[in-house]
């Protein structure tokens, strides 16, 4: 039902009302517009077609389009009327986001581009194990690699190393360790991890309190498998895996850091009091210029220098100060952590390789030469992020109890220890 019930349709009726609000303000159109639907409302008028009344009043459709594209938005009955039909107010046109298009030419840029950076690092790759081989093979009288059943770790690579005070002369049976740490390698937290242990713990050794440093010593006399019989160890007591090992003597040290360092190796020596007086230097025993017996003593001083291999290791091995063991324990683990930082430069890059392969030969170690060659720079890249120290116990964190043999060793907690370790990320 429409509001006038009358003759207009529903747009009609909202055309006429628009006209009679507005009815000052028509123009000649739209005056003629109000009469006609004021007559049809009437019933004065016929409908009649668009046609038949576009040609009564000789005007084209398109020029009441023109007129009345302004008008409001009205929908015309499906059967026609003399109105004409308001058209609706154009939308604006939304084109479509067109993506870029990569160009072949772009795209075949990108895959040589690529191609030709993973054949560089092929090559890299290539001269760096070349460099490494030729280092390897300038070395004549090479260690004997022990037996070694290196088990793999949950978070990168765990290496066993020892430093033996094994002097020229002397059977390995004989030798004891004066270090024994883990590395920790390509983990996730992409950085250097180092953990050593202190070789004065005590362990039990079928129902007997032994030194840690024994474990070397044991294994070396029973068919020369003194660095597996200190993984069974460490894997026994706290629950460590371990997957390579790397052994290294008095003089394989000093020859090692040589090769590596030919300008020596920045340190910044540090001492604890020496009967409870500080000290500006001290004399350390030299015992890679033993002669006859004899041992003579360097003056080492406190502070930033450059040491060659045999200061380094006379540094490292000192143990006469206040701190005794654990200030050697700290001594040693600031010399790897130097030795790891300052083995990267890239200028040095093939030359480092040759000397790495010689150190590589002089050294008895299961490690594999790719692991190595396609490891080694990562490596290197991990330690710039900062090598990450602990040492097992921590200072004090033990009872004073005997070996043994009566010497003086340290009672610890191995659950304690073996929950740090996994803090660490170490197993």
């Amino acid at each position: 039902m429409t509001r006038y019930e009358s003759n207009l349709t529903h747009h009609e009726e909202l055309r006429l009302d628009y006209l009679r609000k507005n009815i000052h303000y028509l123009n000649d159109r739209e005056q003629r517009e109000l009469a006609y639907l004021e007559r049809k409302l009437k019933g004065d008028i016929v409908r009649t077609s668009h046609q038949a009344y576009h040609r009564s009043r000789a005007v084209e459709p398109e020029e009441w389009a023109e007129e009345a594209e302004d008008f409001y938005d009205l929908e015309m009955d499906s059967d026609g009327d003399v109105l004409p039909a308001y058209p609706r107010q154009k939308k604006p046109k939304t084109r479509p986001i067109k993506q870029p298009k990569i160009r072949k030419k772009k795209k075949g840029r990108l895959k040589r581009f690529f191609r030709l950076l993973l054949l560089g690092f092929i090559l890299l790759l290539a001269g760096l194990g070349f460099m490494f081989v030729k280092g390897m093979k300038g070395v004549e009288t090479k260690p004997l690699v022990e037996s070694f059943n290196g088990q793999a770790t949950n978070n990168g690579v765990n290496i066993l190393i020892l430093g033996t005070d094994g002097r020229a002369g002397e059977s390995s049976d004989l030798t004891r360790t004066d270090s024994i740490m883990v590395l920790n390698v390509n983990n996730k937290d992409k950085k250097a991890k180092l953990v050593s242990f202190m070789r004065d713990t005590l362990i039990d050794i079928d129902g007997a309190d032994y030194k840690l440093n024994s474990a070397y010593t044991f294994g070396e006399q029973n068919g020369h498998k003194g660095a597996e019989n200190v993984r069974e160890v460490l894997k026994e007591n706290f629950d460590i895996n371990i997957q390579y090992y790397a052994l290294v003597d008095f003089s394989t040290f000093a020859t090692a850091i040589d090769t590596l360092f030919p300008e020596g190796v920045t340190i910044d020596a540090q001492f604890g009091t020496v009967d409870g007086q500080q000290v500006s230097s001290v004399d350390i025993p030299d015992d890679l210029h033993m002669e006859n017996g004899v041992v003579p003593n360097q003056t080492i001083p406190v502070g930033v220098q450059k040491m060659n291999g045999t200061t380094l290791l006379n540094y490292a091995r000192f143990r006469k100060d206040d701190e005794a063991d654990y200030g050697r324990t700290k001594r040693q683990q600031q010399v790897i952590a130097a030795i790891l930082t300052q083995a990267k430069n890239p200028m040095k890059l093939f030359s480092g390789a040759e000397a790495f392969g010689k150190v590589y030969a002089l050294t008895s170690t299961n490690i594999p030469q790719h692991f190595l060659v396609t490891s080694g720079l990562f490596i290197m890249l991990d330690a710039k992020n900062g090598v990450e120290q602990a040492t097992i116990p921590t200072i004090g964190d033990w009872i004073d109890e005997y070996d043994i043999y009566g010497g003086l060793g340290i009672k610890i907690d191995f659950d304690k220890y073996q929950n740090r370790l996994s803090e660490l990320g170490l197993r």
